[in-house]
């Protein structure tokens, strides 16, 4: 009996639809198959090289230079070089340069996307059709950056949103293998547009695509040394990241590698960018439209096989669907083609490198032992070539090897759930953040949701969507700072007075000869001593030492003592700085804003005691304007709450981003000497302007200033735990500040030895660092001492996309 017409269909195969590779093959002969590096408009030779191959074949591609110190260095002298020339250009001679960058990669379209699946091993479909669009977009987006910032001139660009910002100068980028051509796009355009110069190195995996880029670069005519390319491995990397004259390093790699570029940057004043891994939770209610979020999984999980930062790895199911979505998944998966990168009709191609395949195979075994059940699809499989079946782990439990570590391939480990608050507990059980999806029918649920997920990325119906106008990058350990958009931007330029900074010196406690510690029997002759205690959680407390030490005024005479603190006082603060900051990021920030206004008020109560012993340490005079600029500082910071609020992007697709600025959480500070009290207040006032629960360690030489604060907050409505004052020595109190977990971001405005020592001590859990870099800051000029400067770190921008319209 026939067939009917419908099942013919369905039995159909795909036939093979092969991309022909003969002109990235006429490419790679023109240039012998072996390329040196891009310095100073100049390629050069090739001594030592390394092998890239074609994942999908073993074949060897090219043979390519490995870059060494030297390279390195000849590439910042020549990056260095040609920073004036380049700085000296208006605004839109450089914009020019970037849109001709963007129509050369549509010009040269189809050869890149071919070069890429060869080098990369991903679909051509993936390279064709997403990367190669986004990376044009990439270059035309950051085109018209340079045309708005105009001219730089001694007080930084005209543009009006960045008034007053210089570029931050020789940039040194690293980027990895997932996605060569677009993270070369993401790094390089808006370095460009915002005048630095650029040192890149692309991964020893796929160097091509970054090769032909720096080809274009030399067809459009862009000034020598503007963008050199040096490749080579982790050691070319290194001599990157250390080398003294480069001013900024931008890094999108794994969270490991991430912590070494912490620790060796930590003593230099370079600005540092990381866009690290992730774990990122996919969650499925039970009202979702399952079909679609079954179709969101392929692009979120076997999109370029899984090798993906933002990858929608943790799928979390609620119970009730949970069988049901499974069949459905388990359905689509049989119709999933794995095979080579340059087929049409393939969904998934080859894993990049043995080195890889073998992690993810060793993860999947690990996953089984622990627990979890294995299901992969019926289908074929190239016989030749580094190639894995899209694969579904479920039983996961949530502390299993495979929902904590990222696998970075083509395994979906599922888990259920059965409440919005349990789902929302297991997507923050990690220690990463970069992304999250929330499906759901219901948008006050998607919408609640997504603002509790830890994520700096979070797709509402959708997944796996990119513009160069809306930022992307993560929470916790998946790093710091963002790529695309404004706050792209803002990572490539400094506030131009900070370049004209002296070094800040430390200004040490008045030395006594015949004084010390107390217990020696010193005491103060103001008549009953009050004694000062450390105030945490909205409570004096006696410190854990048991020891207090002696304050002395400019002259040597005693005028107090000071609790000791230590480890445990700072483990202490911060206990009560983490509940008391999430209830205090979700107060209404009018609310924020009186009680900052209240602060204002009962400093003004409280002057003349206030400046009569601050005029102890610092003078009457400047004890007067000190306290007088404390005040204004909170009236402006009050003002801030409720204006410093996000954005709506407007990405070419029927959506909008919600670019919400949000609190980073539990903020430790070291004040600075020089404004003991001004220093302290304009830095914790930011913070808690925008909804921070902050451990703040004062000026070690005017301790007993925090027994007048923590009345003056005590009074002022501020919830406990939202302020804690800490005192003792700085650099010990500081040490153990940057080293704990549950902090997640360490300010220090102190000298260069406490910056370095703040940056050490945050590559544990990779907390956000802000420092002076051991510059002084004129504490009593409004333009460098408040502002948005500080409201930007005192913020991490959480990305929220969702659907509108047809």
């Amino acid at each position: 009996m026939a067939s009917s017409i419908v099942e013919k269909f369905q039995s159909m195969e795909y036939g093979p639809a092969p991309e022909d590779p003969g002109e990235v093959n006429k490419w790679l002969d023109a240039h012998k198959r072996s390329f040196g590096h891009f310095i100073n408009g100049e390629w050069t030779k090739v001594a030592a090289s390394f092998e890239t191959k074609n994942p999908a074949t073993s074949e060897v591609l090219a043979k390519i230079a490995q870059g060494d110190a030297a390279d390195v260095d000849h590439a910042v002298k020549a990056a260095r070089a040609a920073l004036p020339a380049w700085q000296a250009l208006t605004g839109h001679q450089r914009a020019r340069y970037l849109y001709a960058f963007a129509r050369q990669v549509q010009k040269h379209s189809r050869r890149l996307a071919v070069l890429e699946s060869m080098d990369n091993g991903k679909s051509i479909r993936e390279s064709r059709d997403i990367d190669i669009p986004l990376v044009a977009r990439h270059f035309y987006h950051h085109a018209g950056w340079a045309q708005l910032l105009g001219d730089l001139t001694e007080k930084g660009f005209a543009g009006e949103e960045f008034r007053g910002y210089t570029p931050v100068g020789v940039v040194g980028q690293i980027i990895p293998w997932n996605f060569p051509l677009l993270m070369f796009a993401w790094k390089v355009a808006p370095a460009l547009a915002a005048g630095n110069t650029v040192v890149m190195k692309p991964a020893e995996f796929t160097p091509l695509t970054a090769i032909a880029m720096a080809e274009i670069a030399d067809e459009v005519g862009l000034p020598k040394g503007v963008l050199n390319v040096i490749n080579g491995d982790g050691a070319t990397g290194a001599a990157i990241v250390e080398h003294p004259d480069i001013d900024k390093i931008a890094f999108t790699g794994s969270t490991d590698v991430g912590r070494i570029i912490r620790k060796a940057t930590a003593k230099t004043p370079k600005k540092l960018s990381l866009e690290l891994g992730g774990k990122s939770p996919f969650i499925v209610f039970d009202d979702a439209d399952l079909d679609s979020a079954v179709e969101g999984l392929v692009d979120g999980i076997w999109f370029n096989q899984g090798q993906v930062c933002c990858a929608g790895s943790r799928l979390l199911v609620q119970e009730r669907v949970a069988e049901k979505l499974y069949e459905k998944i388990r359905a689509r998966m049989e119709t999933l083609r794995v095979g080579s990168p340059l087929d049409k009709a393939i969904d998934i191609g080859a894993i990049v490198d043995q080195v890889q395949y073998d992690r993810i195979t060793k993860l999947v075994a690990m996953g089984i032992a622990e627990g979890a059940t294995c299901w992969q699809p019926d289908i074929p499989m190239p016989k030749n070539g580094l190639f894995i079946k899209p694969t579904l782990l479920t039983d996961v439990h949530p502390s299993s090897t495979v929902a904590q570590q990222e696998i970075f391939g083509p395994v979906l480990a599922a888990m259920t759930f059965r409440t919005p608050a349990e789902a929302v507990e297991l997507a923050n059980n990690t220690t990463y953040g970069l992304a999250a999806c929330v499906w759901s029918e219901s948008i006050n649920v998607a919408l609640d949701v997504a603002a509790q997920v830890k994520a700096g990325v979070v797709w509402v119906n959708s997944t796996n969507l990119f513009d160069a106008a809306c930022g992307f990058g993560g929470y916790r350990e998946s790093g710091y700072g963002r790529e695309g958009g404004k706050e792209g931007m803002f990572e490539y330029v400094v506030p131009a007075w900070t370049h004209h900074l002296q070094k800040a010196e430390v200004v040490a406690p008045v030395d006594v000869p015949h004084g010390g510690e107390a217990g020696n029997g010193a005491t103060a002759s103001v008549g009953i001593d009050r004694t000062v205690k450390q105030y945490i959680g909205g409570k004096q407390a006696r410190p854990d030492s048991g020891y207090s030490f002696p304050i002395y005024n400019r002259d040597g005479k005693l005028v107090g003592e000071a609790p000791l603190g230590n480890r445990k006082d700072i483990r202490n603060a911060v206990e009560a700085a983490g509940p008391a900051g999430t209830k205090w990021a979700k107060t209404a920030a009018h609310s924020r804003a009186q009680i900052l206004y209240y602060v204002a008020e009962n400093l003004i109560q409280r002057r003349a005691e206030i400046v009569r012993k601050l005029a102890d340490f610092v003078g009457e005079a400047q004890a007067e304007v000190e306290f007088d600029s404390s005040v204004d500082r909170a009236f402006t910071y009050a003002a801030w709450c409720d204006k410093f609020e996000g954005s709506v992007h407007n990405p070419p697709f029927r959506m909008v981003t919600l670019a919400m600025k949000e609190a980073i959480g539990t903020v430790g500070i070291l004040a600075p000497d020089d404004a003991p009290l001004l220093g302290l207040l304009s830095l914790i006032l930011p913070a808690i302007a925008m909804g921070n629960s902050v451990v703040a360690v004062p000026s070690e030489r005017c301790a007993t200033l925090i027994g007048e604060l923590y009345q003056v907050f005590d009074t002022s409505d501020l919830p406990g735990g939202v302020v804690n004052l800490v005192a003792g020595r700085p650099m010990e109190l500081g040490k153990t500040l940057s080293e704990h977990d549950d902090v997640d971001a360490i300010w220090s405005f102190r000298d260069d030895a406490a910056a370095a020592m703040v940056k050490l001590g945050s590559t544990g859990n990779l907390k956000q660092v802000w420092t002076n870099e051991g510059r002084a800051i004129d504490w009593f000029n409004p333009k460098h001492a408040e502002g948005l400067w500080y409201l930007q770190h005192a913020t991490q921008i959480k990305n929220i996309w969702v659907p509108y319209g047809e």
